[in-house]
């Protein structure tokens, strides 16, 4: 008899330890709902990071490029002429860069002298997210209305 009142009393304690299939249904459905919440928020916070970037990365570069117009007074046809020393320069104190970076979406940055935006200075941008110049996410060195 004792044996079968041993057996009975553990088979009791491990059905009360383990979790029903309703408590794990909800503890994945509260799971779900917080994931749902989260998840777009953390994502859009990646986005931000990387237009933060890509803002740091263009300051960076015109900061490069002013530098470069001090020493020469006018600015580099591309931006190659902030790493190797064009032709055509005398006063040239380079590389003003080590190397041009990618924006954070894995695109070249984009210059043009003289600028369409800044006429009398130069337009460097990054494509954005889209990687298409000229449209609503370039993120570049003017400002918008």
């Amino acid at each position: 008899m004792k044996i079968g009142i041993e057996k009975t009393a553990r088979q009791s304690s491990s059905r009360r330890r383990a979790f029903t299939l309703v408590e794990m249904l909800l503890v994945v459905t509260i799971i779900g709902i917080l994931a749902a919440l989260v998840i777009p928020k953390m994502v859009g916070r990646s986005e931000q990071a990387r237009e933060t970037a890509a803002r740091a990365d263009i300051s960076s570069i015109k900061t490069a490029l002013d530098a470069f117009e001090v020493d020469n007074g006018y600015y580099p046809k591309t931006l190659q002429g902030l790493i190797q020393q064009p032709s055509n320069t005398k006063n040239w104190h380079g590389p003003y860069l080590d190397s041009i970076p990618q924006d954070p979406w894995g695109n070249p940055y984009s210059y043009e002298y003289p600028g369409k935006h800044n006429p009398n200075s130069f337009d460097l941008w990054s494509a954005g997210p889209d990687g298409k110049s000229g449209t609503q996410d370039d993120i570049g060195n003017w400002t918008t209305n």
